[in-house]
């Protein structure tokens, strides 16, 4: 066999990994956790269309401020509650007036006797929202397994001067700047490369120009573990002035990282990051950030030598790729049957064994790990950093 392209055989994906709609294994295991939608902030009294874990679905916040998540389609007759008008209690249909409140329950119909005799029976599709660290986080799983939505050690309990800023991919995308929020490319690219510290060496340090800190162009040592809820990472280099460095990453299932800061500082990590699948084959980031910088200051743009992302040309992009175009250029979904993976792809072989036996449980009927019921052990300790030995 001499290796030509002819002959071989159809690329195909092969895991299920990326197929994230309802009723599919992986969806069904995505449906197990809370999964942020929105910035608060973002959120006004006027609806608008999200898409998450492949559902279309409508977001607003009532006149008394409650966030509501409703299934688009009025019960009614079907026209969308994208048209709808924000009331007190709810979101009114645009063509007969049925009033819904944010868990669904039709108050009104204006045009029935006595404004609906049996509208107590009339429910539109919601699903549960809460509000947490300025992002507003939906469950879209089955109403007995709603878990408690998880609180991090490392953004509770703020000092003075601290707060928590958060970001949509609109401030800081994939790209390092405000370009491109929607990645047009499955989840499990993005969640494969928090996994990947490897490619950090080459991609953002020795391929072209250095992307982050002058030591992640020294060659790391890595060790991989399976942690409660999740995997860590630890990237030991001795950097050029001698010290020795341990990088500290951790991902926490399903799709929640902890990076710490890419200048190297030496510090836990302060920033939580949610990979969220949209669809099949699109996906969003939101953060969240303890800090005590301004949003400029915290969310300045990564820049390729002397220009960001978005004030390249494509042929600049084309030669000095960061994470969009690495991770882009695998096409929307992962073609597994083409994969040659290695020694250095133990993170990610670790990583997506976990995903498929976490999906096998759900569908066995045992809960996924990381989902809690218990109050008391609602806080998720983190332990990224960057530490340095003395």
């Amino acid at each position: 066999m001499n290796g030509q392209g002819y002959g071989r055989p159809a690329p195909v994906a092969t895991l299920p990994l990326t197929r994230v709609g309802p009723g599919s294994p992986c969806g069904e295991f995505l449906r197990r956790y809370w999964h942020p939608l929105a910035l608060s902030s973002s959120v006004g009294p006027r609806p608008t269309k999200v898409r998450l874990l492949g559902e279309d679905l409508i977001l607003f916040r009532d006149a008394v401020g409650r966030p509501g998540l409703l299934y688009p389609r009025c019960m009614h007759r079907g026209t969308s509650l994208y048209y709808g008008r924000i009331e007190e209690r709810g979101i009114r249909c645009c063509y007969h007036g049925w009033l819904f409140d944010v868990q669904g329950n039709c108050l009104e119909q204006p045009c029935e006797p006595d404004g609906g005799r049996h509208r107590e029976k009339a429910r539109q599709p919601w699903y549960p929202l809460e509000e947490k660290y300025g992002l507003v986080f939906a469950y879209l799983g089955p109403p007995s397994k709603q878990p408690l939505l998880p609180r991090y050690d490392i953004l509770e309990d703020l000092e003075e001067g601290e707060r928590i800023a958060n970001e949509d991919g609109t401030r800081f995308g994939q790209q390092g700047d405000r370009g491109v929020p929607i990645m047009p490319y499955t989840w499990l690219h993005t969640l494969d490369n928090f996994m990947d510290p490897f490619h950090v060496y080459v991609l953002h340090s020795t391929f072209t120009v250095t992307q982050f800190a002058a030591g992640f162009a020294v060659l790391p040592k890595v060790k991989f573990e399976y942690v409660r809820g999740g995997i860590v990472y630890r990237a030991e280099r001795i950097l050029q002035d001698g010290q020795r460095m341990t990088r500290v990453s951790c991902l926490m299932a399903p799709n929640a990282a902890s990076v710490p800061d890419i200048d190297l500082a030496a510090a836990r990590s302060s920033t939580i990051s949610w990979t969220v699948p949209l669809d099949d084959t699109h996906h969003q980031s939101f953060r969240a950030v303890r800090t005590r910088l301004s949003d400029d200051e915290l969310f300045k743009p990564l820049r390729y030598g002397d220009k960001t992302w978005s004030e390249m040309t494509p042929g600049e992009r084309r030669d000095m790729p960061g994470d969009l175009e690495a991770q882009g250029g695998q096409g929307p979904v992962t073609l597994n049957s083409e994969e040659h993976l290695v020694t250095s792809d133990r993170g990610i072989i670790m990583l997506r064994r976990l995903l498929l036996e976490q999906i096998r449980a759900v569908g066995t009927g045992t809960d996924p790990i990381g989902v809690n019921f218990d109050p008391d052990k609602q806080i998720v300790a983190i332990p990224s950093g960057n530490f340095y030995d003395d």
